[in-house]
């Protein structure tokens, strides 16, 4: 069982209710460098600790809609890879109240995975019985009731971003003013004065993730000089953070509407970092809010 692994590996087992959040925090772990594994048959787990190994640790999503679940056998599964000595297992549960499943349910017009010829009050009465005893044997429980999708994203990150200063997980991050400023970050930066595509009708529709929109945008004489001395400042102020046991960095860019400047130089700025090796993740709150995407499900 598993014997190629010679030092011990992270593994945290993702699973709760359907709509809880599950995936959403599989992500979040794939974002903090976790090779991200999601509705993984139970039964090929094993079979994948023995293949090729990574030094990276493992996210792996667990839940009801898995064709062989059940919960005894997550149970015997938790308990046998806790007593391999090559193995650090973390089980994070992911919860919420009854009537907040109900209503993302709703919302997305959805049918529940565990009943899906019935209601979805059927469907999460069901699934919350079948993972109760998980429930209770698990290391970490998240009740994503209050959460939305980014505090949820923070949550996680709190639990599971590395502590020990090795790594920095750096969040860039573009946004519009006239909806105010992101929580939580650490750095921000201003782009109203760029060139604005919106002024062009060709561009207006687009936004900076469009290759002719980042041309117009780094067209502007003043792009290089900011462009360039925010990535240096960056470079500079990165290892210290990493000396001093910081474990996540967030860094915004800001402009009127958040879709066209400020989306261009977070593209550009999470580029230039991830070439220098850094761990990025990059969201754009507005194009999210364009679509929809603002509940953890």
């Amino acid at each position: 069982m598993a014997q190629h692994l010679t030092s011990q590996r992270r593994i945290v087992l993702v699973t709760g209710p359907s709509g809880a959040g599950r995936s959403t925090a599989i992500r979040v772990l794939e974002d903090l460098g976790f090779e991200a594994i999601d509705n993984l048959p139970m039964g090929l787990l094993m079979r994948l600790l023995d293949g090729p190994q990574s030094d990276r640790p493992m996210a792996l999503g667990i839940d009801a809609r898995n064709r062989d679940f059940s919960t005894t056998g997550f149970i015997e599964l938790a308990v046998g890879l806790r007593r391999m000595e090559q193995v650090d297992l973390t089980t994070l549960y992911l919860d919420c109240s009854d009537d907040v499943l109900l209503r993302r349910f709703s919302e997305t017009r959805r049918r529940h995975p565990v009943a899906t010829d019935a209601g979805p009050e059927t469907g999460v009465r069901q699934e919350k019985e079948l993972l109760a005893p998980i429930r209770e044997i698990a290391d970490t429980l998240i009740d994503t009731t209050p959460l939305n999708i980014h505090q949820l994203r923070e949550e996680v990150e709190r639990w599971f971003a590395p502590k020990d200063g090795r790594h920095l997980a750096v969040s860039i991050e573009s946004f519009s003013y006239k909806r105010g400023l992101p929580r939580g970050l650490d750095m921000v930066f201003d782009c109203r004065f760029l060139a604005n595509p919106y002024w062009r009708p060709e561009l207006r529709a687009e936004d900076g993730r469009n290759l002719d929109v980042a041309r117009y945008v780094q067209s502007d004489m003043n792009y290089a000089p900011f462009f360039n001395r925010v990535v240096d400042l960056l470079k500079l102020l990165l290892p210290t953070f990493r000396a001093e046991g910081k474990a996540h960095l967030s860094v915004a860019f800001g402009c009127t509407g958040g879709q066209h400047r400020s989306v261009a130089m977070a593209e550009a700025v999470a580029k230039a970092l991830a070439e220098e090796g850094q761990q990025v993740a990059i969201r754009h709150r507005e194009m999210e809010r364009r679509s929809l995407n603002v509940r953890p499900d």
